[in-house]
């Protein structure tokens, strides 16, 4: 193991096995460095995990905090470190209470851990933060899978983004299908849809298509 992630493996964690598995086909097929797209401290700040757990999950071993208000405590320190003000310092436990609609006592009581989080408390300082739901809540793999699926969805829209100009725009006009329709509804159009799927063979069946595209469009060899 690097300071990133060399190459796919067997997770225990099925719904993240299957995410790191495309992942890193896509990255491939992109010429991406998987130490880059795997990047541990990234994918901590993303999705709230410590890096050493997410070293540990992308090792294929269980990890993870099993106590909610543990979990609330690392992550709330994560985003007071990792989302701070535009002059690089630390939101104030008044700027946070200020901020989530709380009195200063409260979110002292929640930062120092004298008091356990409601889901009230968690949405409101996840909306102050600008973080997704279930950023301060969720399981630790549950959090770096969706971490690694909004990753897969970045990956999306760059290679249909990179098909796209593949396409030469005579091909749309001569009628060809894929690219008709690739002209019409927009790379990001198509990326923002196949995210949306509801399980990975729906997702897969967009990346074939998005090979069969490519291939489709590559120029005839002399």
């Amino acid at each position: 193991m690097t300071d990133g992630f060399p190459a796919p493996v067997a997770v225990a964690n099925a719904p993240m096995a299957a995410t790191i598995t495309r992942v890193a086909e896509l990255a491939g097929k992109m010429g991406r460095d998987l130490n880059q797209v795997f990047d541990l401290r990234r994918l901590s700040e993303a999705s709230g995990v410590p890096t050493d757990v997410v070293r540990t999950l992308l090792d294929g071993r269980p990890a993870g905090e099993p106590d909610l208000q543990t979990r609330f405590l690392q992550r709330l320190d994560l985003l007071r470190r990792t989302r701070v003000k535009p002059n690089g310092r630390r939101y104030t436990q008044q700027e946070i209470a200020d901020g989530a609609g709380m009195s200063r006592q409260q979110a002292g009581a929640l930062i120092n851990g004298d008091r356990r989080p409601t889901m009230e408390h968690c949405d409101a300082i996840q909306r102050f933060f600008g973080v997704h739901a279930r950023f301060l809540t969720a399981h630790d793999a549950d959090a770096l899978t969706d971490a690694l699926q909004r990753t897969e969805q970045q990956l999306l829209q760059d290679f249909a983004g990179r098909a796209r100009e593949t396409v030469p725009a005579a091909a749309a006009s001569a009628g060809d299908p894929l690219a008709r329709l690739l002209q019409n509804h927009g790379v990001r159009g198509i990326a923002w849809r196949a995210a949306q799927l509801p399980s990975d063979k729906h997702r897969d069946k967009v990346t074939e298509w998005l090979d069969m595209l490519l291939e489709s469009v590559k120029p005839n060899e002399s």
